[in-house]
């Protein structure tokens, strides 16, 4: 989780986030993972919508194409963010490339937080999980970002897909309720769950990235275990975690959550866009 502030400009967001990669993987990473909307800090909050809209870059600019490259050069996989061009508006996206420089996931966030500045966002299509080549071998990886972990269905997905590990860029105060959540999907879906912010120096953030690996129990304890493997605090940093896969797909295997007792064809309400919202609170702010 690179928890880093931004500089200001795209060019000095590439510069920072070209070292903090490097740094990233002097400490030994297989991944790494920067924080909602990196190419422009997400500064949204804070302008008018035509000024910051007018900075989004290309999926397949110069700013995304050097992480590929870096990525290839340093074996490791990045997970680069950015404000995307697109027709209608632009999005918020994450573009995960392998440890080859390979791009094997883009991926824009579906819950925009349409009660306020992301309005002007265009929301993503849809969820899907890729099959990352690390070093430590292949790992099922699907993403959300921020506001799309408030919502379960966006985990579940995942896991139906066969994520093994969730990846959140993340832009806003981790709270307990919002890391309650973060735990929960994990311990829903017996999926880790990777989440990166920016840290306390930056405006309506405050750390705490986070990393919940979804194993429960183990054979041998009596109770159950914190799923929580990594909690950074607030300052600014480079935080690591070692995920353990073999004990993950163990607990997959014989645990009760996840897929193993679900009723889906109980679940129609679920996608009926028919039924009216039961309350809309327009004055919350994510």
């Amino acid at each position: 989780m690179l928890q880093i502030a931004p500089c200001g400009t795209v060019e000095g967001n590439l510069e920072k986030g070209i070292k903090a990669c490097r740094k990233a993987k002097e400490m030994g990473a297989d991944i790494a993972l920067f924080p909602e909307m990196w190419s422009i800090g997400y500064r949204i909050w804070d302008r008018p919508a035509d000024e910051w809209t007018a900075e989004a870059i290309a999926a397949d600019s110069p700013f995304v194409r050097i992480f590929g490259a870096l990525a290839a050069e340093l074996r490791m996989a990045i997970g680069i963010t950015l404000l995307e061009q697109w027709d209608n508006g632009p999005r918020n996206t994450l573009v995960l490339f392998d440890r080859f420089g390979e791009r094997r996931l883009t991926y824009a966030k579906v819950h925009t937080c349409d009660f306020s500045v992301e309005k002007h966002l265009t929301p993503g299509d849809g969820f899907s999980v890729t099959e990352l080549d690390t070093a430590c071998g292949i790992v099922q990886v699907g993403a959300m970002i921020c506001y799309d972990r408030e919502f379960p269905e966006s985990a579940r997905i995942l896991m139906l897909q066969g994520a093994e590990l969730i990846l959140v860029p993340n832009a806003c105060p981790m709270e307990s309720n919002r890391l309650s959540q973060l735990r929960a999907r994990a311990y829903e879906n017996m999926t880790a769950v990777a989440t990166c912010n920016y840290p306390a120096m930056v405006p309506d953030c405050n750390g705490g990235s986070s990393v919940f690996d979804g194993v429960a129990y183990l054979p041998d304890a009596e109770s159950s275990r914190d799923t929580c493997i990594l909690q950074a605090g607030e300052e600014e940093g480079i935080y690591l975690a070692d995920l353990d896969l073999e004990q993950l797909r163990a607990y997959r295997k014989t645990e009760v959550h996840g897929n193993a007792y679900r009723h889906p064809k109980k679940y129609g309400l679920l996608t009926d866009t028919q039924i009216r919202e039961p309350f809309c609170r327009a004055d919350y702010r994510e």
